[in-house]
């Protein structure tokens, strides 16, 4: 250890903040299977009287694929409501800078009396040899070199297969990446910038991409934002083009989507409207009908009558029809809601009966009336779902909190990497979250700056940390930590499902229910030792 800064090695589930003392672990040791990406931290405390420069490299592994991160800070005024003191990490640093994004850089500026961390993700490939390898953390200040640090990685024989037979979505804003990046909705220079975006949700193990076939009518009136070609003909008649549909289902396979999560075809939280439907991107008073039209108008009824056929027919030319998902409102609740959504799958079943619809709920009675073909529960109502033998995804947004799963800038990043493990043992289907990249105020289309806002301008209502999980960089995505660690939770869901582990195995007993869970690093880390054990 420096006489002036101390150094050592933290997991990736404990946040490290500005005033986080030094700790005092200066070696480690990391089990992993192949095919794996595994984290952990190189920390940094500066206790001079001055600011230093801080760097690290690492070494010992020429088969394994190495990245070191930057770990920034983000400000959070208040600590989220609604959730006891043991269900928080950040009492006592809370107001203030919390740990997330993720800057590709292995140098940070350390300001006096402050603690920095980096990220270090190894990427272990299906083909390396199982054993140990040694890996060398060299630091430096300035341009001499202070520590070094080891980190031993045990990688096992078992090979992570691909994840099969769940669902993992986030809905994706690009009607927000055209605000950000000041471009037009698929104009040449957006293909390049929505690239880098739809790696990242498939390298975190999304396998579906929210497709904006329409406008998506969720979270407010959006800016025109729709792949779909549409121009008003003669007589009620319609004409479109499917070339940009084309062009994103193409790029997003190359990415590696495997599901295509179509717009939703009714309004949000009612069911009450057609959705806005324009004629030009370009133009925020192209619409095709009135705001105000019904939903199960003779307008729209004829227009969805001539788009639903050419629609399948597309689906079936790109051998996607079995990989979509299809919509019909967001979120619809109470008595009038569920009159309003059996009148609109009624037009849906007689106008496109091959058409499945799946839809987040929290009122078991659209599934059980059999209106919505695969609901996704809110993990709060998940339990009523399986009691009514009703296997489905699931879904949080916001709440519930207190003891619930949940992904917020004050959620425990151990509670965080449970997520998994619940979806395994817990036998959902799949995940939906509304909020990849919601970089604006809520329900409204004026941006905020991502660095200093996360709550869509709407705490308490709106939790710090809910509306994204990536942060906009120059040339693509920023990583968060908490995005980091749940897609590390859906790599142990593949890693018990390669192992061949019972949901219902014992050892995954002490998961009840999704507000009823362990919460602590040892026990993943125990039960992750057991899986690997001699495999």
């Amino acid at each position: 250890m420096s006489k002036t800064v101390a150094f050592w090695l933290e997991s990736t589930l404990r946040r490290v903040y500005p005033a986080t003392s030094a700790g005092h672990l200066r070696t480690m040791k990391i089990t992993a299977a192949r095919n794996e990406r595994i984290s952990f931290q190189v920390c940094a405390r500066n206790m001079t009287s001055d600011v230093l420069s801080v760097s690290v490299s690492v070494s010992g592994a020429d088969d394994l694929s190495i990245t070191v991160r930057r770990v920034g800070y983000v400000p959070m005024p208040h600590l989220n409501t609604g959730t006891e003191d043991s269900e928080i990490e950040g009492i006592g640093h809370i107001p203030g800078f919390v740990p997330d994004p993720l800057f590709p850089e292995n140098t940070a500026v350390v300001g006096l009396r402050e603690s920095h961390a980096f990220w270090v993700t190894v990427y272990v490939p299906a083909d390396v040899s199982p054993g140990e390898y040694p890996l060398k953390i060299a630091l430096k200040v300035g341009d001499e070199q202070s520590a070094e640090l080891d980190v031993r990685l045990d990688v096992r024989k078992m090979v992570v297969e691909p994840r099969k037979n769940f669902i993992s979505t986030h809905w994706f804003y690009c009607d927000v990446l055209c605000d950000w990046y000041r471009m037009e909705p698929f104009e040449e220079r957006f293909w390049t910038i929505v690239e880098p975006y739809i790696h990242n949700l498939a390298s975190h193990g999304q396998n579906v991409l929210h497709t904006p076939l329409f406008t998506p009518p969720t979270d407010g009136v959006k800016r025109p934002c729709q792949l779909m070609k549409v121009a008003p003909g003669d007589g009620g008649t319609y004409e479109f083009d499917f070339s940009d549909v084309k062009r994103w289902t193409d790029l997003a396979r190359q990415c590696g989507a495997e599901y295509f999560e179509w717009t939703h075809l009714f309004t949000q939280w009612g069911v009450k409207n057609a959705i806005r439907i324009y004629r030009s991107n370009q133009d925020r008073n192209s619409l095709l009908w009135p705001p105000e039209t019904g939903a199960t108008s003779d307008t729209y009824r004829n227009f969805l009558a001539q788009f639903l056929p050419l629609f399948r027919n597309f689906l079936i030319q790109e051998g996607i029809m079995d990989k979509s998902l299809f919509h019909l409102s967001d979120e619809p609740h109470g008595d009038e809601h569920l009159e309003n959504y059996r009148r609109a799958r009624a037009l849906l079943a007689e106008l496109a009966p091959w058409m499945k619809v799946m839809d987040a709920l929290s009122d078991a009675r659209f599934a059980q009336q059999g209106l919505t073909d695969i609901p996704v529960a809110s993990i709060g109502a998940a339990k009523s779902f399986r009691e009514a033998s009703i296997p489905c995804p699931v879904y949080f947004c916001c709440g519930p909190r207190g003891r619930y799963l949940n992904r917020f800038l004050d959620t425990p990043l151990s509670k965080i990497r449970m997520s998994g493990w619940l979806f395994y043992r817990l036998k959902a289907l799949g995940f939906l979250h509304w909020g990849y990249n919601y970089w604006c105020k809520s329900q409204q289309q004026e941006l905020v700056d991502p660095f200093t806002e996360s709550s869509a301008t709407f705490w308490p209502r709106w939790t710090y940390g809910d509306p994204f999980v990536v942060y906009p960089g120059a040339d693509g995505p920023i990583d968060s930590i908490r995005w980091e660690v749940f897609g590390e939770s859906l790599q142990d869901f593949a890693l018990l499902q390669t192992a061949g582990v019972d949901p219902d195995d014992p050892m995954l007993a002490d998961i009840r229910e999704y507000d009823d869970f362990p919460k602590s690093e040892s026990w993943i880390r125990q039960l992750r030792e057991w899986i690997l054990l001699d495999r």
